[in-house]
């Protein structure tokens, strides 16, 4: 019944799992840490040496705070939108690869939860379904401020789903594959897809933000204009859970952008130096978090550098900016790749 294979994918969700929410634990610490920086302060450090136990501090408070659910919500809409939330965040890295494989008794695992031959669509449909949790909980909480934050999630969410789905037809175009893994796969030697879609890389990286809601499109949950936005009336984990998604979301859209973009698990000229194909493949995993850690700082640098949107001029770009220009890249490509004769 439990076959090898089976006791070896599971070990790989748990695995990835178990990361994942490390990593989106420690990047409160770590955004923390660079808005310190950026503005010449200390940041965390009362919490364990240097403050690394702030997020354990973190959750143990969300964990141990009263739990309010008010009366005038719907109480099952109120609990249910927090767990969408945060249960299509973790879904998405299913078709992510993190790595070439392993060779365990001479049979070869891959680093991936599921290869799917349209693992983009999947990425995309997991992702559509997330702003289902906002809108929800911002509807059920039965607050103004929370219903105007949902309805600004959802418009953001969906006006640059658009963009980036267009964005995305341009790369299929070019790769001829759906595949997240062959789209991976085909960028070995430096040869990264960043180089021959720039302008899709740019426009994709634009709607990561607006997608994760964060700054400078983070008018979901503006304090100055909606208190706390969508997750107003939330307290204890439901809160943490919504907080947490944030993370886990720039954590899966930093490893989707060095995946499509950046060549993912592949290392330049690293098999010239390094035979063992185990060795290789724990290398190449290694150089997809460094590239995934990069993205997530460039997330933070962003937010406290840029000043937010207005609502219109967030409008305006989506439909206005970044859907023309990603008609146009799509063009662009489909032209290139019939002059080069790669279609005719």
């Amino acid at each position: 019944m439990f076959t090898p294979a089976l006791i070896y994918s599971l070990i790989f969700i748990v695995i990835i799992f178990s990361i994942t929410l490390v990593i989106a634990m420690y990047s409160t610490y770590a955004e923390r840490k660079v808005a310190a920086f950026l503005q010449d302060r200390l940041g965390p450090n009362r919490a364990g040496p240097f403050g690394i136990l702030q997020p354990v501090a973190d959750g143990i408070k969300m964990f141990m705070k009263e739990e309010i659910i008010p009366d005038v919500s719907n109480k099952w809409l109120f609990i249910l939108g927090p767990s969408v939330s945060m249960a299509t965040c973790l879904m998405t890295s299913a078709v992510l690869p993190w790595g070439s494989g392993l060779t365990i008794g001479g049979t070869k695992y891959p680093m991936q939860v599921a290869d799917v031959n349209i693992g983009i669509l999947y990425v995309f449909g997991v992702v559509s379904i997330g702003v289902y949790g906002i809108m929800i909980g911002g509807w059920a909480s039965n607050n103004k401020y929370s219903l105007l934050g949902a309805l600004r999630a959802s418009s953001q969410m969906i006006s640059y789903e658009v963009a980036m789905g267009l964005s995305i037809i341009a790369l299929v175009m070019m790769t001829g594959t759906l595949s997240v893994r062959e789209i991976a796969e085909g960028q070995p030697g430096g040869h990264w897809n960043v180089l021959y879609q720039p302008l899709g890389f740019l426009i994709f990286i634009i709607c990561a933000f607006a997608e994760t809601n964060r700054a400078p499109f983070d008018l979901p949950e503006c304090e100055t204009e909606l208190v706390g936005g969508y997750h107003t009336e939330y307290s204890s984990m439901k809160l943490g859970f919504y907080l947490f998604a944030e993370y886990i979301n720039m954590f899966i859209s930093s490893a989707v952008i060095a995946t499509l973009y950046f060549g993912g698990y592949n290392m330049p000229f690293i098999s010239r130096f390094v035979t063992d194909p185990n060795t290789l493949s724990l290398l190449g995993t290694a150089f997809l978090f460094g590239k995934i850690f990069f993205f997530i700082f460039f997330f933070m640098w962003v937010r406290w550098t840029i000043p937010r949107f207005r609502y219109d001029q967030l409008m305006n770009l989506g439909w206005k900016g970044l859907i023309p220009l990603a008609i146009l890249n799509i063009f662009l490509t489909g032209l290139i790749m019939w002059a080069t004769g790669k279609i005719n």
